[in-house]
């Protein structure tokens, strides 16, 4: 139980919990189809509004690796910076029991290449929270479906260890102690991405629910201040969403062999959190002194072939050479 006062949000940062009534709190998205990322009146944690997020294999909304549609915010938290941030996710009933990654909540960096300093995923039964910076997962929990999962993750961005720190509370219960930790990489900024991101060998369809994500600078600026609905546990499953049985494994957890470590070359502006090996997701770490990009060209994703600039300046070789090929 939160022994907290009452007082007003002074220190909310932000908030993308769907209040609008449509997802116009974000920066951008990468979705397939507007019915991927749908907001809802039912089911929701709190307030009148949740996002609903389906993937199916083959959504691929940035031609890169895995599946996905999500939400992007362009939060480009800096080195020194420290927030808490609370959201909440329901999995529905039916989520795909599968031995690989389905990434629901991310933090990515700005630059080029390389696995998000932090993310939170799914693998078989367990949710778990991993630190790419050393390769490690601080925390792993159950996953259960058709519940709300509450989840105040307490940051300092950083890319040294000595500085950076992250702490961690599900459900009310602080289950990872404050933890040095590397929670950036040098010369990038990180922003959100919100949603799931999975494998591209997972075959069911993937349904879960976001709601309630708030940012701010104190603890009692993210703790509940209202009533919480309590779900039924079946109350995900949907008419759109396959019927499958809350504890069976819709894929054996066996059966898909593990994957290569995707190249999410379209992914803003790299790559995304590539393979989850059993002991840690341990991904590529970027280049050493990529400069953060400024521009808001990630939620487009990357262009291998260089983009309209490099275009502009082939354009520009190309008219000279012919000048210098008249005059001689």
């Amino acid at each position: 139980m939160w022994m907290v006062p009452s007082l007003a949000f002074a220190g909310v940062v932000w908030r993308g919990d769907f209040e609008t009534g449509n997802r116009s709190q974000y920066s951008g998205e990468q979705v397939v189809s507007s019915d991927r990322l749908l907001v809802v009146t039912n089911p929701v944690a709190e307030g009148k509004y949740a996002l609903k997020v389906t993937v199916k294999q083959g959504d691929d909304p940035i031609n890169s690796s895995g599946n996905r549609n999500e939400l992007v915010y362009q939060g480009r938290e800096k080195e020194g910076s420290e927030y808490y941030y609370r959201w909440k996710v329901m999995f529905a009933t039916d989520f795909p029991s599968v031995d690989t990654w389905q990434l629901f909540t991310q933090w990515h960096h700005d630059g080029c290449c390389g696995s998000p300093p932090l993310e939170f995923y799914v693998r078989g039964e367990e949710l778990r929270m991993a630190l790419n910076s050393d390769s490690t997962i601080p925390w792993r929990g159950k996953l259960q479906r058709g519940v709300w999962h509450e989840f105040i993750l307490h940051v300092k961005w950083s890319a040294k260890a000595s500085t950076g720190f992250v702490e961690l509370w599900h459900n009310k219960e602080k289950v990872l102690a404050k933890r040095s930790a590397a929670t950036m990489y040098a010369g990038q900024n990180n922003y959100l991405k919100l949603g799931l991101y999975r494998s591209d060998t997972v075959k069911p369809v993937g349904v879960l629910y976001h709601d309630g994500f708030i940012q701010a600078t104190t603890l009692a600026d993210v703790l509940d201040t209202t009533p919480t609905p309590t779900p039924d546990a079946g109350t995900p499953t949907d008419a759109g969403t396959p019927t499958t049985d809350a504890g069976t494994p819709a894929v054996d957890a066996g059966s898909d062999p593990e994957p290569e470590e995707p190249t999410d070359a379209g992914t803003p502006p790299g790559r995304d959190a590539g393979t989850l090996p059993e002991e840690g997701p341990g991904g590529v770490l970027p280049p050493s002194g990529v400069s953060p990009d400024s521009s808001d060209a990630e939620v487009a994703g990357c262009n291998s072939a260089g983009g309209p600039l490099m275009g502009l300046a082939l354009l520009g070789l190309m008219g000279l050479a012919l000048v210098r090929r008249r005059r001689s």
